[in-house]
């Protein structure tokens, strides 16, 4: 048996190992939806409401208003680079609390505004739903308390800091998907919601952004909810290879081409800018394809739900009623059927961290590390923490 000194050694190497960078960003902003949510649903629609245990069981042991089992793609980043995890906006009052950046990403947030949505004929759309109209009008009244004189006082922390724009557009499609909309009514709408996607990153960088990174959508048809409720008898519905809904993994294609041809134009009007594509979809979709590179036995069902072949059904949630957990959710790709586990969530972010699923990638932008901290799963910190016990 190991000696404690040598114990205390190997523990101290591991930890040295997973301390941060010098940070490379002042501060971190992000806007989006539940995928980017760090706490704020719960501020903004209730403390009763939200995701409650076992939400945030894996790494947090309490649930934060993540909609995850643990750490979400914003948590990984921000260690990455050497910052804390991200505030949610809602949970701060004085600058102070923002002095590591802040989060106004909103679970079930949309891109355009619930009176939109309706007009495109979507009636079950909320009508108290968060969108990024909201979320910027938060940003600038960050702003003024952070420079209370004058807003123009901002613009060396705004040149500093990394903004993620997303993920957003995701329930922009969820509310019809989920209404049985046909996707091509979906898809005539969607060059709206990547417009509105522009409109803000046009604003960002009118009040000083300098670096901007933008996620793409998820491969939706790889999604438990979406297997579910698009189940079919016709194999040619299903990629061969992954198992996903093929039309669906399309249509999320299709988005994410309209997005980056937008910030190409956007590139060529702001040549000073970085304005980074994250390839949320490439990144996943390499989980599907190779789910035992990451550890991964069962991509496509839930952790978080019932019983069934995708673990999740439309009256039973997670967290709600007669669910179950699964014993090991690193070992899952889904959390709850919409949302990613950790495993998953810490897989994107090393593939835009130190991957192919940045364009350009963030090593090249102006303000970027020069060399990244390793992201450390919750094992490598149940590890540390249990031998210093």
């Amino acid at each position: 048996m190991a000696s404690s000194a040598t114990m205390l050694a190997v523990v101290l190497l591991v930890l040295a190992a997973a301390q941060p960078a010098r940070a490379c960003y002042s501060r971190v902003f992000s806007f989006g939806d539940s995928l980017a949510d760090t706490g704020n649903y719960r501020y903004v629609y209730g403390n009763d409401t939200g995701p409650r245990l076992p939400y945030g069981e894996t790494f947090f042991h309490r649930a934060t208003g993540r909609f995850s089992n643990g750490r979400i793609v914003v948590d990984f980043i921000a260690d990455a680079l050497g910052l804390p995890f991200v505030r949610p906006y809602w949970s701060g009052r004085s600058s102070e609390d923002f002095a590591g950046g802040a989060n106004f990403a909103v679970g079930a947030a949309t891109a355009l505004s619930p009176e939109v949505l309706w007009e495109h004929g979507f009636t079950a759309a909320r009508a108290d739903l968060v969108h990024l109209d909201m979320e910027m009008k938060w940003f600038r009244d960050l702003l003024h308390l952070l420079c209370p004189t004058d807003v123009a006082d901002c613009v060396d922390m705004m040149n500093k800091s990394l903004f993620l724009v997303g993920e957003i557009g995701g329930n922009d499609y969820n509310v019809p998907l989920t209404s049985l909309v046909p996707v091509e009514k979906i898809r005539s709408f969607a060059p709206s919601v990547i417009s509105k996607i522009s409109s803000i990153i046009t604003d960002l960088i009118g009040l000083g952004a300098k670096t901007l990174l933008v996620p793409g959508n998820l491969p939706i048809g790889c999604l438990p909810v979406y297997l579910t409720m698009y189940q079919s008898d016709d194999t040619g519905d299903y990629e061969s290879d992954t198992g996903c809904i093929r039309w669906m993994n399309e249509f999320s294609r299709y988005h994410n081409k309209l997005l980056v041809d937008e910030l190409e134009k956007l590139r060529k009007l702001h040549p000073s800018v970085s304005i980074i594509y994250a390839d949320y979809y490439g990144a996943a979709m390499e989980i599907f394809v190779s789910p035992s590179q990451f550890g991964i036995k069962n991509p496509l069902v839930a952790c978080c739900g019932v019983e069934g072949p995708y673990g999740v059904s439309i009256t039973t949630k997670c967290g709600h009623g007669e669910y179950k957990v699964c014993d090991n959710p690193q070992k899952y790709a889904s959390w709850d059927g919409l949302h990613p586990t950790e495993t998953s969530y810490k897989a994107i972010a090393d593939g835009l961290l130190r991957g192919p699923y940045t364009q350009p990638p963030i090593a090249t932008t102006k303000n970027s590390c020069s060399k990244l901290t390793e992201l450390v799963s919750s094992v490598e910190y149940k590890l540390s923490f249990q031998m210093l016990k």
